[in-house]
């Protein structure tokens, strides 16, 4: 293999997991609530679940009937009381109600605070984001210097993927703030 491509394989697989932490985020973000329900809002829920935190959809069915409503349907009716606990002790700022055998929640409008809340909840988000963008630039930056130190590459060739690395990590960077700037538009229309 010769020393471009080993170079080129790096920075290749840089893209690809900066691509991922992308689009980890985006997905992050659609359990940040918004005005509207949606079954993503209770992505990040998990459940005690006999002594297991187990994620809410592997416990449950998940419906929109309503723009503002959701509906969890359990498929154990034990779980419950557990799922109920759960999603009124998390971030979410709803309250579920139950009939014994499935939950409801109404997504409320939210309040000029909420929204603020819901704001920093997405920045967090996204710094968790860029965080893991730059883990990936520090570790290839780190494999690049080995490469150097091996006699494999030479100092013109790591300087190069170094530049062309960093053009990479400030593309990722500025693509994720291009979502958040969307994400805290939605969150803010009223």
């Amino acid at each position: 293999m010769s020393d471009d491509d080993l170079v080129s394989g790096l920075l290749e697989d840089a893209r690809e997991r900066m691509h991922k932490s992308i689009e980890q985020t985006r997905h992050e973000f659609s359990s940040v609530r918004t005005g509207r329900a949606s079954p993503a809002l209770l992505d990040r829920i998990s459940v005690d679940y006999y002594g297991t935190f187990t994620p809410l959809k592997q416990l449950a069915t998940i419906n929109t009937p309503e723009a503002r409503m959701l509906s969890i349907q359990p498929f154990d009716k034990g779980s419950i009381k557990a799922i109920e606990r759960a999603i009124a002790e998390s971030d979410l700022g709803v309250t579920p109600g139950n009939d014994g055998a499935v939950i409801r929640i109404v997504v409320p409008e939210m309040t000029e605070e909420r929204r603020r809340e819901m704001v920093k909840v997405a920045r967090a988000l996204a710094e968790d984001g860029r965080i893991a963008i730059r883990n990936v630039r520090r570790d290839v930056m780190q494999d690049l210097r080995e490469l150097k130190e091996a006699g494999e590459t030479g100092a013109d060739d790591e300087h190069r993927a170094e530049v062309e690395l960093q053009k990479v990590t400030d593309s990722s960077i500025a693509e994720l703030d291009e979502i958040l700037k969307a994400k805290e538009a939605e969150i803010l229309e009223v």
